[in-house]
């Protein structure tokens, strides 16, 4: 029996990370985190008898603690909890599912207690990769991608030995569905948040299913994957393909090429994730070759959705400029999402940011600046947002 703690366990992709689990079998979820669904947590207090629990958002918190179930141990709320959650000795596998830069400080103490991490966090990735990877090595910690297409890479990748990807792969191909605008025609700018929040293909949370209409979901996922395979991001090529069955693939060296293709679900993901190196039965349809009358592939639009080249330039440039990209981009996203922005204001004010911060690319980057940066860029967002709203 392994022991798991999943953090962001009410979100779409904490939800199917239980559902695995419950198919799979063999496995006690020790503790959940969540930030303020308190309805659905509950709910998953019932079914899976969690030891711990910790709530990010204090009003939330403040509520529970007043009805917390017998046996369960309700940890401090904000990051502290998740950091506490994220570090228990009994934890075997650590399952982080939240959103944003509020998982770099959980994933953080997760690597330097030693964990397997089962990882759909992308944005502590984006902001500073290559040093959590670092640590991982140093605390002999292991990092699974949980992302399908991440995820297809490193399935793609399993003959290569760590530290040899470099030498061994000429391109990587990131797919992309396109979100719901890519083969639309007009301007983007009265776009609404409803329209942005309706996916063709998956079924995701609020920010992620935005970025993925931006594109910048793609980004972001170029510098995770140029972090997290220690790949220059000269070899990442961005493919348009509105199908999603094939998630992604690999060019070597010799012009051999390998892709990883299954059906839009994130449960084969998440369980290849909880299960590697092994394989087990899934809840996921397996994949029918002959019902596919299609599989299209395209270039992206850089001038149509400037988000994907503003993420490649923070991964040229280096230094600060992710992490002051990602901040940038949520503070953006989320005032999108509350009517606060338009559309095309999201690239808008990530290029104000990036403008502001290129002068730190070349400053020797640490996982402290990391997290100053984060701050930085956030305040240096709002400020641009303000500006915008009052033209």
């Amino acid at each position: 029996m392994k022991n798991v703690v999943i953090l962001g366990s009410t979100g779409s992709i904490g939800v199917n990370a239980l559902k695995v689990l419950r198919n799979l079998g063999g496995w006690r979820v020790l503790g959940l985190a969540a930030n303020s669904k308190l309805k659905a947590l509950n709910a998953q207090v019932r079914e899976v008898k969690p030891a711990y629990l910790s709530i990010f958002d204090y009003a939330a918190w403040k509520e529970f603690r007043t009805c917390v179930p017998r046996g369960v141990k309700l940890l401090p709320p904000g990051v502290e909890g998740m950091v506490e959650l994220a570090s228990l000795k009994e934890a075997d596998v650590v399952f982080s599912a939240v959103t944003g830069a509020v998982g770099f400080a959980p994933l953080l103490a997760a690597i330097r207690a030693s964990k397997r991490i089962a990882l759909a966090n992308k944005e502590p990735m984006v902001m500073a990769g290559e040093l959590l990877m670092r640590e991982a090595e140093r605390w002999q910690a292991r990092i699974i991608p949980v992302d399908s297409e991440p995820s297809a890479i490193f399935q793609c990748l399993a003959g290569v030995k760590p530290g040899q990807y470099d030498a061994a792969v000429s391109r990587v191909f990131l797919t992309a569905s396109g979100g719901p605008f890519y083969a639309a025609r007009g301007s983007m700018a009265k776009i609404t948040p409803a329209q942005a929040l309706r996916h063709p293909r998956w079924n995701m949370g609020p920010k992620i299913t935005v970025d993925s209409s931006t594109l910048m979901n793609k980004g972001l996922e170029a510098i995770e994957i140029k972090n997290f395979f220690s790949l220059p991001v000269s070899k990442i090529e961005v493919v348009i393909h509105p199908q999603s069955v094939v998630h992604s693939g690999v060019e070597f060296r010799d012009g051999s090429a390998l892709a990883q293709l299954s059906p839009p679900d994130m449960k084969l993901p998440i369980q290849y994730a909880l299960t590697w190196p092994d394989r087990a039965p899934s809840l996921s349809e397996p994949l029918d070759l002959f019902r596919l009358s299609r599989l299209d592939f395209a270039q992206p639009d850089f001038r149509r959705f400037p988000c994907l080249e503003l993420a490649f330039e923070a991964a040229r440039n280096g230094g600060i400029c992710p992490a002051a990209l990602n901040a940038a981009n949520e503070v953006a996203v989320e005032r999108f999402i509350a009517g606060k922005l338009r559309f095309t204001h999201i690239p808008a004010v990530v290029e104000k940011v990036l403008a502001a911060c290129r002068g730190g690319s070349r400053e020797r980057l640490t996982l402290a600046g990391a997290v100053e940066a984060d701050s930085w860029a956030r305040q240096k967002a709002a400020d641009a947002a303000d500006r915008i709203r009052k033209r």
